[in-house]
């Protein structure tokens, strides 16, 4: 089986379009206009370091996976969005040897969101931010804060 699994022309359009409407995602590179996504749930946004090592974001993949298998069923996948590129559904108990899209918001919105939009990490490339969301996974990243990330941003509930 694979855990990058393409997303087709129409599903592609119908996810990216619902997260604009449930997140009023309004993407920019301007600090003034930060946050660019609202959620409508308890979440917590992080600062990602500035200075970091590459084994800090080797463990920082790591420990999204899996922190997202704690939330999840062996067999379910989620969406992998990539700010105007490819996306994927994709699933943290499969392993491969490509990351096809990386936790880490490395020049582009990188957004990993359960099929219902319940829980998930919304990467910010500008602002250098991870936010979370769902009661399950924040649990998971306040225990066990990756070395990757600094303090919290914005925290909601």
């Amino acid at each position: 089986m694979n855990n990058w699994i393409s997303l087709e022309d129409d599903e592609y359009r119908r996810v990216w379009d619902r997260f604009y409407i449930d997140f009023s995602f309004k993407p920019t590179v301007y600090p003034k206009d930060w946050p660019t996504f609202t959620v409508n749930s308890p979440f917590v946004t992080f600062e990602i370091k500035k200075i970091y090592h590459d084994e800090d974001i080797d463990e920082f993949e790591e420990f999204c996976a899996s922190s997202l298998r704690t939330c999840l069923e062996p067999e379910e996948y989620i969406y992998a969005l990539d700010w105007q590129h490819e996306s994927f559904y994709y699933s943290p108990y499969l392993q491969d040897t490509y990351q096809r899209i990386s936790f880490y918001p490395d020049g582009d919105y990188s957004l990993f969101l359960s099929n219902d939009f319940s829980f998930g990490l919304l990467g910010h490339p500008w602002e250098r931010s991870i936010t979370i969301f769902g009661e399950q996974l924040i649990e998971q990243f306040i225990k066990h804060k990756p070395k990757l990330l600094e303090g919290i941003i914005r925290r909601c509930g």
